[in-house]
Formats: C-alpha cells, sequence, structure tokens
C-alpha cells in the first residue's frame, strides 16, 4: 500500500510538471500569435554564442555568490556545514525550481543534504527560511528603486497600476501577518511534546540568526548584489538582441516580472515573466518583439544554469558518497 500511494505521489508529480511545462509553452505560444515571427528570429539570431556563454558564465558566478550567501546565513543560525556541502544544497535547490513539480521543490532538494549533514538540522531549516527572507527583501529593494528612479519617466497608464500594485502588496503583508497572530494558538493546540520540542529548536536556530543582524545585512546586500547582477546580464542581453532602453525602465519592469514568475502557474515561471517583460516595457517603447527575444534567450541561460547546477550537484554527491565509503573502509 505503501508503494503504491509513493508510485501514485510521484505520477501526480509528473502530470504536474508536465501540465506547467504545456501552460509555459501555450503562454509564449499566446505570444508568439501576435508578434511579427520573421523579426523575432532575426534578434535572437543576433546573439553570438559567444556572448550567450558568456551571459551564462556570468548567471552562474552570481549563483556562486548565493552559495557563499547562503552558507553564510545557515552557519550563522548553527548549521556548521562545509562550502562543499553548501555548494551541492544550493545547485540541488537551482536544479529542482525547474524541474520539480513544486514551487518550494527547490528549497526541499536544498534542505535535503544539509539536514543529514548537519549537527544542528533545525539551524538548517532556520538559516534557509532567513535567507529566502533575505531574498525577497533584496527582490522588493529593487522594485522600490525601480519606482523611485521612473517617477517623471513613467507612463501615465502605469502610475495609477503600479500604486495600486503596492498597496495590494503592503495589505497582502498586513493581512499575512495577522493570519499568523491570530492562528498561532489554534495551530500549535494539541500538538505532541516531540512536535513542539522540534518548534523550539526551530525558534533558537532562528533567534541565533536574528542575534547577528550584520549578517543579515551582509546578506541582504549579497542578495541584492545576485539580482542586480542577473538584471544588468539580462539589460547586456537586451543590447545584443537590438533593444536599447534606459537602466532604470529595466529597473521598473525587471523585479516586477520577476515578482509575477513566482506564480505557480508555469513550471519556473516560464511564460509569465516574458509577458509579464512584455506589458511592463511595451509603455516605455520597447518593441514587444524585442522583449520576447530577450526574455526567450534568457531563459534559455536559466535553464542551462540549471542543467549544469545540477549535474554540479550531482557530482558532488558522487564524491562524497565515494569519500564515505573510502572512510568506512579504513575504519
Amino acid at each position: 500500500m505503501i508503494g503504491a500511494h509513493h508510485s501514485g505521489n510521484r505520477n501526480r508529480g509528473r502530470l504536474l510538471i508536465a501540465l506547467r511545462w504545456l501552460a509555459a509553452a501555450v503562454v509564449i505560444g499566446v505570444l508568439l500569435r501576435f508578434l511579427p515571427l520573421h523579426l523575432l528570429a532575426e534578434a535572437i539570431r543576433r546573439v553570438p554564442v559567444s556572448t550567450f556563454l558568456a551571459i551564462l558564465l556570468g548567471y552562474l558566478s552570481a549563483h556562486a555568490v548565493g552559495i557563499a550567501k547562503w552558507r553564510m546565513v545557515v552557519n550563522a543560525a548553527g548549521a556548521q556545514l562545509d562550502f562543499r556541502t553548501c555548494a551541492q544544497c544550493y545547485a540541488g535547490g537551482l536544479f529542482g525550481t525547474l524541474f520539480l513539480p513544486s514551487i518550494i521543490g527547490g528549497d526541499v532538494i536544498r534542505l535535503a543534504v544539509g539536514l543529514r549533514r548537519s549537527p544542528n538540522p533545525a539551524a538548517v531549516l532556520a538559516g534557509n527560511v532567513a535567507d529566502r527572507c533575505m531574498d525577497v527583501a533584496a527582490q522588493g529593494g529593487l522594485v522600490l528603486v525601480g519606482i523611485l528612479l521612473v517617477p517623471g519617466a513613467l507612463p501615465a497608464s502605469l502610475q495609477g497600476p503600479a500604486r495600486r500594485a503596492l498597496l495590494y502588496l503592503g495589505a497582502a503583508f498586513v493581512a499575512l501577518i495577522l493570519c499568523a497572530l491570530l492562528l498561532y494558538r489554534p495551530l500549535l493546540g494539541g500538538r505532541s511534546i516531540r512536535f513542539r520540542r522540534r518548534l523550539a529548536r526551530l525558534g533558537h536556530a532562528l533567534g541565533s540568526v536574528s542575534g547577528v543582524p550584520h549578517v543579515l545585512l551582509a546578506a541582504w546586500l549579497l542578495g541584492t548584489a545576485v539580482q542586480a547582477a542577473f538584471l544588468v546580464l539580462t539589460v547586456k542581453l537586451a543590447e545584443t538582441c537590438g533593444l536599447v532602453l534606459p537602466l532604470r525602465d529595466w529597473f521598473f519592469a525587471w523585479p516586477l516580472a520577476k515578482l509575477a514568475a513566482v506564480l505557480p502557474l508555469t513550471q519556473g515561471g516560464i511564460g509569465i515573466r516574458e509577458a509579464a517583460l512584455v506589458g511592463l516595457l511595451s509603455p516605455f517603447g520597447a518593441a514587444p518583439h524585442l522583449v520576447l527575444a530577450t526574455g526567450l534567450v534568457w531563459e534559455a541561460v536559466v535553464i542551462s544554469g540549471g542543467l549544469v547546477a545540477g549535474l554540479g550537484a550531482f557530482l558532488l554527491g558522487r564524491r562524497e558518497t565515494a569519500a564515505a565509503k573510502l572512510n568506512n573502509r579504513e575504519y
């Protein structure tokens, strides 16, 4: 019965992945339906292989900074993980974000190895939560910078929607906090002592992270630098495709498009991000086919990076397994 249950879960997961990839293809297909395909293909052909590889290298280098940031935060919580283990966790999570069925699939893969290797598993979980919070704060900071940079250049058609979007985001955040406060006791009521002990260890680990604000500040700065690097790489890619816009326009549109891609409608936000970019940059005078060309090539960079990360995580895991077997033979 248990085997059948697990088999059913795997089948549902595969079906969900297939449906999300199909949804991504549908969204991109709709965009292609209304854009000149010959101009789109011409813009994509302008990107040399050398430029694509350089952008991919920059993308992976930015994620290397992300590995260092993740290690810094989880170790501040008391995880005691070395860089190799953190690299395996982070690279596996990057692969899982694209190729696993859940929007938290990347975090599941990232935590799986860390929880096994750390003498304090609660610290890994708490550190990952704190790291995610810093990533959200970094993304929100870029959105704020974009809105502050384009008050005069922002088209009138976008000023109202931008204000309403910020209002809705603020209201959603307040509602989330209120729900957490109201449901805190009902959710914990009746829980076992074992569960409460685990929760206490998690709370202690979170307290360890919050007790080192300089680490959180450094993580936020590194997270902002990583996201800004992705933005600049996208801009360079757009210029190669023939799309030249002021950097402030990208600071407004790119973070918002990435936030839209968080919606669990397509696999890894593919298609949603491109549609959002087209909608946000078109009022600034950007040709939609050039925006879509940039988005498609960037998705190729992201998918290639995810595959490289998955291969790296696999090789690191094999190496760790081989080292463990060797140690067992010596004993």
